[in-house]
């Protein structure tokens, strides 16, 4: 087993068809589910009508194990059919999950189809899922079946970062404003606006300086909260920072923060560190002045210069983790040091193939979605830096835009739910189940994840076979146009 070395390009590997017959041919009979097709294979196989390229209609998610299923431990989805009347989503049909490892078990309990574009954003809070489009309406959904429980409307759409904490929910809109929502939780699904930043005044029809019109001049891209403060932070493809003061929706401060989009942003709720990640390749630390509103600049990282897309933190007690997802398909992590605020880079996990556009952690767990269309689970290991790849959760036909995820305890089975939406249009909620770690050794998926002999501790090895996956014909067309992100 090697590292994955020299990457092709999607473009080489939507040409090379011979080659990949060739490969399918010596491909061993219990792998051959992990077929690669090249754009041209798709284009003939599953061609969709010329006038209607963006509605392409994809199959169902591939299995990643044998055909052998078991059905007892995840109820199977009806068939095809709309959430509520006049409603843009399709809820498809879900196969029979695959066959369970003794260490892991996983399976996709629902998808969800949208007709009228793209879903930018997640988020979860009080056994609700919310998701934001290039629609006016943030759709509402029960966890964990995706009932439709409502909507919350904007006047303006192309919702591009949703933040939900406790009964508050914020969301970013094309208007470069900021809505405040607060939520009930009840058999009928409640909320009320109950603020926009920045918010409408008299003077600001007269603005005299930043101070006095806060608002962004162009996409509010991501968002954090300080939940102790009640300070919102705000990062924008205008390459600033804003911090507002929710209780009186108030900017008490902004800053140019790098030199390019800011693409992701967090807080360290333990000491109000914020970490922000940007297209310049680098990810900046920030604290904020003692008794006072402005922000410096304590440290930057940045260990190879492909845009960062994303971020995650796994705090715990005795460990802190910063987790970056580059376009170069890594995954760098940093380890905190206990006694400053120090960052020290303790490596990079190795696995997708494309762009990591997401990420998420929950515990010592890291989900990572890719521009490779797929989920990795990744395990570190307590009071070290080794990681491991569990599982990959292979079922999108497009970019995996998106991810959030939350615990669900199930007796002695430690469980999570996860959302993914994808740029195939596609919204899915995938149920993992961890068994007893005294099972690991005999884990049987289908990599092999573990630590080179020779190589830096954190890297991570994959098997060969581990290739490019299946895109569906309109979002390849959009990644040669150079238009998928948007």
């Amino acid at each position: 087993m090697d590292f994955y070395g020299n990457k092709k390009s999607l473009l080489s590997l939507m040409t090379d068809t011979e080659n990949n017959n060739e490969f399918q041919q010596q491909k061993s009979p219990n792998i051959n589910h992990l077929r690669i097709q090249t754009h041209r294979d798709i284009t003939i196989t599953r061609q969709p009508p010329q006038d209607d390229v963006n509605n392409v209609q994809f199959s169902s998610p591939r299995t990643s194990t044998s055909e052998n299923t078991t059905t007892t431990m995840f109820p199977m989805m009806s068939s095809p059919t709309h959430p509520c009347p006049d409603s843009p989503w399709t809820l498809s049909s879900v196969p029979p999950p695959p066959n369970p490892s003794p260490s892991l078990l996983y399976h996709c309990i629902a998808s969800l189809h949208r007709h009228e574009g793209n879903i930018y954003a997640i988020a979860a809070s009080k056994g609700l899922v919310f998701t934001g489009s290039n629609s006016t309406r943030i759709r509402v959904w029960k966890q964990p079946d995706c009932m439709d429980k409502g909507y919350l409307k904007a006047s303006s759409g192309e919702v591009r970062a949703i933040l939900a904490y406790s009964n508050t929910l914020f969301s970013t809109h094309k208007d470069h404003k900021i809505r405040i929502w607060n939520f009930t939780v009840s058999d009928t699904f409640k909320s009320k606006k109950v603020g926009t930043l920045p918010r409408k005044s008299s003077f600001l029809l007269f603005p005299r300086g930043n101070q006095q019109n806060p608002k962004h001049k162009e996409n509010v891209s991501c968002m954090a909260y300080y939940h102790s403060e009640g300070l919102l932070y705000t990062g924008s493809h205008d390459r600033t920072v804003k911090a507002w003061r929710v209780s009186d929706r108030k900017c008490v401060d902004s800053f140019l923060a790098h030199e390019d989009n800011i693409n992701s942003m967090l807080v360290n709720q333990d000491d109000g560190c914020l970490f922000t990640s940007s297209s310049d390749g680098s990810v900046k630390i920030w604290r904020r002045v003692y008794t006072e509103d402005s922000h410096t600049l304590t440290m930057t990282l940045k260990f190879q210069p492909s845009p960062v897309n994303a971020l995650a933190l796994s705090s715990s007690f005795n460990h802190c983790f910063l987790y970056s997802g580059s376009s170069d398909g890594m995954i760098n992590f940093w380890e905190k040091e206990r006694l400053c605020y120090r960052f020290n880079h303790g490596g990079f996990l190795q696995g997708h193939r494309f762009a990591v556009l997401c990420l998420a952690t929950v515990g010592n767990l890291v989900f990572s979605g890719s521009e490779d269309t797929t989920i990795r689970v990744w395990r570190r290991e307590e009071g070290s830096c080794y990681h491991e790849c569990l599982a990959v959760l292979d079922g999108h036909r497009g970019p995996v835009r998106c991810l959030a995820a939350c615990l669900q305890m199930e007796k002695v089975v430690l469980g999570f739910l996860i959302y993914s939406a994808s740029l195939d249009q596609t919204f899915k909620v995938w149920r993992i189940k961890i068994l007893s770690e005294d099972n690991d050794e005999k884990m049987c998926l289908e990599y092999d994840a573990t630590i080179s002999s020779s190589g830096r501790e954190g890297r991570v090895k994959v098997r060969d076979y581990d290739m490019s996956p299946v895109l569906s014909p309109s979002w390849v067309e959009k990644k040669l146009q150079g238009t998928y992100f948007h």
